[in-house]
């Protein structure tokens, strides 16, 4: 399993605060690199499930669990899935998934979960519903 976080850096903002808002969502290790023309990429990489726990409990405590499964679901691809979430939403420790990317004005966060469990991984994250709870909650998968 492969857990990878991209989020572009723009020439307004302050690396810290675009660390800040992926670390509110994700327990993941990053680091600011420099591109070419003065850009920033803030990036990390993780092979382990406990970095999406945050991601796990935020989709619960913001009660978004059904739009998050069909989010999923369509933006899977294979064995692996893209999630892109809004970076000021994400600033302030809340969860907005972005389809285009300019429905999050500073670019989103991009976060891409390879696996050959994929279809485990959205089981846990977002378990289907029935009135808005849960029918079951699965322990983290083991990829």
């Amino acid at each position: 399993m492969l857990v990878r976080v991209e989020a572009e850096v723009r020439p307004t903002e302050d690396p810290e605060k675009v660390v800040r808002a992926v670390k509110n969502l994700l327990d993941i290790e990053l680091k600011v690199v420099e591109l070419p023309e003065g850009y920033k990429l803030v990036v990390g990489e993780s092979s382990s499930i406990d970095s999406l726990r945050k991601l796990h409990t935020s989709l619960r405590q913001e009660r978004i669990l059904d739009a998050a499964r069909s989010y999923m679901l369509r933006n899977r691809r294979g064995t692996s899935l893209e999630l892109k979430l809004h970076k000021q939403a994400a600033y302030a420790g809340h969860i907005s998934l972005v389809t285009y990317d300019e429905e999050s004005p500073l670019g989103p966060i991009r976060v891409i979960i390879a696996s050959d469990k994929i279809n485990d991984i959205v089981d846990w994250l977002a378990p289907p519903t029935s009135q808005g709870r849960p029918i079951w909650e699965k322990p983290p998968p083991q990829v």
